[in-house]
């Protein structure tokens, strides 16, 4: 009997050719509530993005049923309870390699978008507006970067941001890397007063809450730059709010939000802050990989 993949938050159509050539049956369809408990019973495998959570409520709903493999399609696992799963029995799995470079361009794409005040004038211009003067931006060139979380995705940040000609800092829970010696590890509060730009890479944990909360914001030097692409809950939107309407940031990209769809009206309005839909790893090529890598984890473990 096939083996059945269900991807509940769906997946590249290349990867889904694949699949169904090497004889499983690929479930595209979205599945929540009871639904998605009876289908997990059913299925091998479950592929997930961003929207579905794999937490313990609904581990203990489908054990004992054919659910053996939980991927994580993307870097980041915070929406799957991994230990609590791997403890009844079900492998969990990500793809760290897919979408690095693309969350990467995303971001440098940010600082730039904000240090020329694209995202606004882009708005105005189109309501009829000639704002030159308002507009006065700064260079790339010669700033300092700030990393928080020196993993895969910033790396790939890092190399970008040297070949611009800034400065590379990063601060990183696991301490000094070996990799890139041209960037310099500094402890958090020194990368918080001395980086122009501070650009997030690390994921949200409970226990510890925002990351970039006012305290952190206060330490930050005057017209600093907050770029986004982790996790949502990473910065506490309220306090990054205030630090904008003071002056102390002087604008922000966010991918991310503390709970998406936002509905956070300050947040969508502000014209300091350039959004984006958590689009970080949705580019064509990283979808590409991330099928493949898939793949491989399918291939691996079922």
């Amino acid at each position: 009997m096939a083996k059945i993949i269900l991807a509940n938050d769906g997946i590249a159509a290349s990867a889904k050719a694949i699949l169904e050539e090497k004889g499983f049956v690929v479930d595209t369809n979205h599945y929540q509530g009871d639904d998605l408990i009876n289908r997990l019973k059913e299925v091998q495998c479950i592929v997930v993005r961003s929207a579905t959570k794999i937490r313990a409520e609904l581990i203990d709903n489908v054990v004992g049923g054919n659910l053996k493999l939980i991927i994580r399609a993307g870097v980041g696992v915070d929406n799957i309870d991994v230990e609590y799963a791997m403890e009844k029995g079900f492998i969990v799995r990500n793809t760290p390699n897919s979408s690095s470079a693309s969350v990467a361009e995303l971001a440098i794409g940010s600082m730039f978008t904000l240090a020329r005040h694209i995202h606004i004038a882009n708005v105005t211009m189109r309501k009829g507006e000639w704002n030159k003067k308002q507009y006065k931006g700064t260079e790339i060139f010669g700033k300092t970067l700030g990393l928080v979380g020196f993993g895969r995705i910033a790396r790939e940040v890092a190399k970008r941001a040297v070949a611009l000609g800034m400065k590379v800092n990063y601060f990183d829970m696991a301490g000094k890397s070996e990799l890139m010696p041209e960037c310099n590890y500094i402890e958090f509060e020194e990368l918080l007063q001395t980086s122009d730009y501070i650009s997030l890479h690390i994921p949200f944990i409970k226990d510890v809450g925002a990351v970039l909360n006012k305290e952190a914001f206060d330490k930050m030097k005057a017209g600093v730059y907050i770029i986004h692409t982790a996790r949502g809950g990473v910065v506490c939107e309220e306090s990054l709010l205030e630090a904008l309407d003071s002056g102390k940031v002087a604008g922000a990209a966010l991918d991310v939000f503390e709970k998406e769809p936002t509905k956070n009206e300050k947040i969508y309005t502000h014209d300091k802050i350039s959004l984006t839909p958590h689009i970080g790893g949705s580019t064509a090529e990283a979808q590409d990989r991330i099928g493949l890598e898939t793949i491989s984890v399918i291939e691996e473990c079922l």
